[in-house]
């Protein structure tokens, strides 16, 4: 966010700082001062979208040319009721990480008729998607996504106890994806979130986004948690929309309509506190890890 807000002082703009997050108060602000250009995360994208219509709808959003959605994966059926909403020009996706080693765009004009892909890799990258050996992967087949600016070599910027995983001068963001046959990539799931049950794989990111397609959803988080028989269960975490009074039966029918039956969770647990921040982040392993504790205690009780 502040590396927009520069590019929006440095080219003689101005920048409208909404505070805390709150979808109706952005979008009064948006009206208000005429914004034209607007950076979200899916999260925000989620929390508008899930506004009821007649208010969401109120607000005069003529204004807004750009909108830039990124740092977290995109359900594509929150995508497709933004491009309905506001039209596909606006909408723009950019793909990559912190370090900025390499990036992927993609509008959404160019969205539709690849539904799914977050782009193609931008002027000065290069992008691989190479499998367990390190060998380049045939289109469609999923592997880990690499990329390496032109100029060679990696960034010297990296976060603080973490290292990039890397094959030569190629450092990954720790994203699984595919590249078809034009070039487009299309991501999967994060590498260390992948899901092995029953011997097949699992990609958190599918299941939740087939639970939060459910209107009285606000938030999932899907984990693998130790099963004796499967060696990881499907469990997923679900936070209610405001008065909603979903169960668990009606989840699992919603769910089992839109994915394969052994994606769909064996357990939804329903949490009251909010899954992810302001900025769409969850703490993943620390909610796996809160459970799996919780289930060695009780078994210790027993």
């Amino acid at each position: 966010p502040l590396s927009f807000a520069a590019m929006g002082w440095f080219s003689g703009g101005h920048v409208v700082d909404g505070g805390r997050f709150e979808p109706a108060t952005m979008l009064g602000l948006i009206e208000q001062h005429r914004v034209d250009w607007l950076y979200l995360v899916p999260t925000m994208m989620h929390r508008i979208w899930r506004m009821p219509a007649d208010q969401r709808e109120s607000f005069d959003l003529s204004s807004l040319r750009t909108i830039w959605h990124m740092a977290a994966h995109c359900p594509v059926w929150l995508k497709q009721h933004w491009i309905d909403w506001l039209g596909p020009e606006v909408l723009w996706e950019l793909y990559g990480s912190t370090e900025a080693h390499g990036c992927t765009v993609i509008n959404g004009v160019e969205w539709l008729d690849r539904k799914g892909s977050v782009g193609k890799v931008a002027p000065t990258f290069g992008l691989r998607v190479l499998d367990e050996q390190g060998n380049p992967c045939a289109p469609n087949e999923v592997g880990e996504i690499f990329f390496r600016p032109d100029a060679g070599g990696g960034t010297s910027y990296h976060y603080i106890g973490a290292t990039a995983k890397a094959v030569g001068e190629w450092e990954s963001p720790g994203d699984l994806g595919y590249l078809d046959e034009e070039g487009y990539l299309y991501i999967v799931d994060r590498r260390t979130d992948l899901i092995v049950s029953g011997g097949a794989n699992v990609y958190p990111a599918e299941v939740e986004a087939a639970i939060e397609a459910h209107p009285d959803v606000e938030c999932a988080i899907v984990i693998g948690l130790p099963d004796d028989d499967l060696g990881h269960r499907v469990h997923a975490l679900v936070e209610r929309k405001p008065g909603a009074r979903i169960e668990a039966a009606d989840l699992w029918d919603h769910v089992a309509g839109l994915i394969v039956r052994y994606k769909v969770p064996r357990h939804f647990e329903f949490v009251t506190s909010p899954l992810r921040d302001a900025a769409g982040k969850v703490r993943r392993s620390a909610l796996r890890d809160e459970r799996i504790a919780a289930a060695k205690a009780m078994t210790g009780a027993r």
